[in-house]
């Protein structure tokens, strides 16, 4: 059984959707793997993890309970997941979309050079500063104030933008493409509690920036003369020239690039190994729903039965079924879809004659999913009885209903209309013209000439010619003995 198993998962894997949909998979799974290894969200991702992979093991292993838990909190769960991890959602989608673009960088070896002497001179003098490197992500939304620059860089021109004499000191430097384009920009502040207040206002906005983002901040601290490099909502401390310089070479070349590049010089065994393991996943993942919702199962519904296309002529008589047990093999995710509300037994009633006869049910009978068969059916067939119906005229009864007070008595009674067209089986003629009757007419609040509109009161198998019954007026006079 075994073999036969395996080759059966094995030719579904490799149909042209299953490959689609697995290296689909794969592609989610690596862009998110990259996008949480830079927000560093590890824990709480892991423990869901772990939930995703305990649900599917109790569903493979048909663990009711287990399914019922699931089931019932997978809503909650998805929107408080949805709430947790809003920020690292949006991050996701925002580096989807990065992924086509490459090459958006064009820093110069120069560039690099003179911007990490500018820094190092301003920590030697203890002179505050804030330079912030874009990465792929927009950021133009979270920056805000500054003024315009688009200027080469340079020393002299970094040292006098964060001169505290300079108007824009104490606001952020923005480097795109190269170029200096704006200064004295005013960045959002952290709202995590990574930094302990012994930080300042710029590592609070640093940290802010490199927790909406992939941009390096650059903040250079007046009080301690130190550097730090903010990036992906980790502050790392900068030990001197070369530590800054590979610092901004390595963010200049990763945001330069697409997700899956890589650079001369570093090893390429990390890409691979992680795309191998998205791929590894995805197999895995779509491997367990084709064994999962492959497994056939059995189940036993109780479903109601419905009479359709009556003959204008006849009609039923006397009792019929209401309801019938199935049988059903197929799929367990085929089988899940099968709601007894929604399901139900069609008898056509179009070819039916008058008498007696017996309607056998079958899986024509029944719309079902594509793969689920009907094994059996309790009753395998329904009897019922046709009797042809006739159009006649008969009288309305009004339903009176206790005494008139003492003293008084009916002097007469009429009913508009006195009499009404119906249609009702042969079988009944008998019993037709005592049966047509007014909603209840209580006489003990009658003390004069009273008109009472009544709707009518008629067994189900007699029905009126127009379709729908009229209101009946009632007209009681009184006289006094």
């Amino acid at each position: 059984m075994e073999p036969i198993i395996s080759t059966a998962l094995v030719t579904q894997l490799l149909t042209w959707r299953a490959v689609i949909d697995i290296l689909l998979v794969a592609a989610g799974l690596y862009v998110l793997y990259r996008t949480l290894l830079g927000l560093g969200t590890w824990k709480m991702v892991t423990g869901i993890f772990i939930a995703i992979v305990f649900f599917l093991v109790a569903n493979l292993l048909d663990l009711r309970g287990i399914e019922w838990v699931f089931s019932n909190i997978s809503q909650v769960a998805v929107i408080a997941i949805i709430i947790i991890f809003q920020p690292e959602i949006r991050k996701l989608l925002e580096r989807t979309a990065s992924i086509r673009r490459a090459r958006i960088g064009k820093y110069s070896e120069e560039f690099v050079q003179m911007l990490s002497e500018a820094i190092l001179a301003m920590a030697r003098k203890r002179q505050g500063a804030i330079v912030v490197l874009p990465g792929k992500d927009p950021i133009e939304e979270w920056l805000s104030g500054g003024y315009p620059l688009d200027a080469k860089v340079s020393i002299p021109l970094i040292l006098s933008i964060f001169d505290p004499n300079s108007p824009g000191h104490d606001g952020a430097m923005i480097a795109e493409k190269g170029r200096f384009t704006r200064f004295g920009v005013r960045l959002p502040l952290s709202q995590r509690s990574t930094l302990t207040d012994d930080y300042g206002t710029r590592h609070h906005a640093a940290m802010g920036l490199a927790e909406r983002s992939d941009a390096m901040a650059i903040v250079v601290s007046e009080e301690r003369g130190t550097v730090s490099v903010f990036l992906n909502g980790q502050m790392q401390p900068v030990a001197g020239g070369e530590d800054l310089l590979r610092l901004i070479s390595a963010h200049w070349k990763d945001t330069a690039s697409s997700p899956i590049e890589w650079q001369k010089g570093r090893p390429r065994w990390p890409v691979f190994s992680q795309i191998l393991a998205s791929l590894v996943v995805a197999v895995l993942f779509y491997s367990s729903l084709i064994i999962a919702q492959g497994e056939v199962l059995e189940k036993v519904v109780t479903v109601p039965v419905e009479y359709t296309a009556s003959p204008a002529h006849l009609v039923l008589a006397g009792d019929k079924a209401k309801e019938v047990r199935l049988h059903l093999s197929g799929p367990k995710s085929d089988l899940d879809s099968v709601n007894p509300d929604q399901v139900n037994v069609k008898i056509d009633l179009s070819k039916a004659v008058a008498g007696k006869q017996a309607f056998l049910i079958t899986q024509d009978n029944i719309k079902l999913p594509r793969h689920v068969l009907l094994l059996d059916v309790v009753p395998h067939s329904i009897e019922l009885e046709l009797t042809e119906i006739l159009e006649h005229e008969i009288p309305i009864k009004p339903q009176l209903v206790g005494k008139l007070p003492a003293g008084l008595k009916i002097a007469s009674i009429e009913v508009t209309p006195a009499m009404l067209k119906v249609l009702s089986p042969v079988t009944q003629q008998k019993e037709v013209a005592a049966s047509i009757i007014t909603t209840p007419i209580y006489l003990e609040s009658i003390t004069d000439d009273t008109q009472i509109y009544c709707k009518i009161i008629a067994p189900p198998s007699i029905q009126p010619v127009d379709k729908r019954w009229p209101d009946v007026q009632v007209t009681i006079r009184i006289k006094r003995r």
